[in-house]
């Protein structure tokens, strides 16, 4: 990317209220419709009939409305190959991609992976990878030195006690911050025992100074809006004063209405993206929390997966995925903004979508504090790989 993302729209900052999108995904089209002009009247032959002359004009007209139908079609043949070519032209387009950092697959079925560096290991945890299966690690972690190589430690269980809130499976799309004593705060979705298959966020403190835990959760949820469908993908973020955030997706197509991701029928519920300030032990909330961006049109029916960085130069880039996780437009947006709080501008073009550089169905990114790596999950066969990348985000 060279410079700023161009504008395209901006959301309001406002407290959560519930709202309904509008839906529906389609695109305009128009076109003019060639008509022919009628050729002048012959003069009729002395002495002679008209019948041959009117019948000669008809022919006239039939075959240039036929000459022009032709072309019509011969345009539309034509065009509709040109537009798609057109379309896809930018995957590769060096102003968004490193190409020399193209992404790589590098660990099997590990979605939604957060990522935190420490010292010189690199750690991303991931969503269970087989759900409605207490037996099974509730976050999986890998590691790498180089990020290109990563061992996951099959096995190992970064929270192995569970919460009082929570089922003993489906923990979903956690992340890790370390505060400023040393411990670090897990945030994950944790299933809600008192309403089976949905979710609100959590948080567990590492009871040493290791990012590997064991992490002890809290009895309480951190954000759990039940009446907006409960809350999934909590991300946490520093600010450049200290004051620590966490960033989640109000998970209203859990309350939706069916199609797609339960969502993809009217009325479409909003599944906004909040920010919540926390106290410095990262488990507090300080007030409300802030809506920053919601669902449009163009998102199908959900936004989710946020994540946020803040560059040199006082920007803040919010990450986040929409569409169905099952669907191909399933992607990895993002939005600028030079107060944290928004308003956010959307970018024109996903950063990853389905197409580039063979990924498919690409989302739940996030990225490093100085925002020079990249994990993200995208499907390989039937599960979703981790797939990591130096997009040169801040170039």
């Amino acid at each position: 990317m060279k410079g700023l993302p161009s504008l395209l729209n901006s959301s309001s900052t406002k407290k959560w209220t519930q709202s309904t999108p509008s839906t529906g995904e389609g695109e305009n089209e128009s076109g003019s419709t060639i008509s022919p002009t009628k050729p002048p009247e012959p003069s009729t032959p002395p002495g002679g009939s008209n019948t041959s002359m009117i019948w000669t004009r008809k022919k006239i007209i039939w075959l240039i409305t036929l000459i022009a139908l032709s072309v019509a079609i011969i345009v539309v043949v034509i065009t509709v190959p040109v537009v798609l070519l057109l379309d896809d032209k930018h995957n590769d387009d060096p102003s968004y991609y490193n190409s020399a950092n193209r992404p790589v697959r590098v660990v099997h079925d590990f979605p939604d992976p957060g990522l935190i560096q420490v010292n010189s290991t690199w750690y991303a945890y991931a969503t269970v990878a087989t759900p409605d299966n207490p037996d099974v690690p509730h976050v999986p972690v890998s590691t790498s030195r180089n990020f290109s190589s990563w061992t996951w430690l099959q096995g190992y269980d970064v929270m192995p006690a569970i919460s009082s809130w929570e089922t003993n499976m489906n923990q979903y799309a956690p992340d890790v911050i370390q505060r400023k004593d040393g411990h670090f705060v897990l945030y994950y979705s944790g299933e809600l025992k008192d309403w089976l298959r949905h979710h609100c966020v959590g948080a567990a403190v590492s009871n040493g100074t290791s990012p590997l835990g064991p992490y002890i959760p809290h009895n309480t949820t951190l954000a759990c809006p039940r009446d907006h469908g409960g809350a999934i993908d909590p991300a946490p973020f520093r600010d450049v004063n200290g004051t620590l955030y966490v960033v989640y997706k109000v998970d209203g197509n859990s309350i939706g209405h069916g199609g797609g991701c339960n969502n993809g029928k009217k009325p479409i519920v909003s599944t906004p993206i909040m920010l919540q300030q926390l106290k410095d032990d990262g488990v507090t909330p300080v007030g409300d929390p802030v809506e920053i961006l919601t669902n449009e049109k163009v998102d199908g029916p959900l936004v989710e997966a946020p994540d946020i960085i803040r560059t040199d130069r006082g920007i803040y880039y919010l990450f986040f995925s929409s569409h169905c996780f099952t669907s191909s437009k399933y992607s990895v947006k993002y939005a600028w903004s030079t107060s944290l709080k928004g308003p956010y501008t959307r970018a024109e073009r996903p950063l990853f979508r389905s197409g580039d550089f063979g990924l498919k169905s690409p989302g739940g990114a996030t990225a490093s504090v100085d925002g020079s790596r990249i994990v993200f999950h995208a499907f390989c066969g039937d599960y979703r790989c981790r797939v990591s990348g130096k997009p040169s985000i801040l170039s």
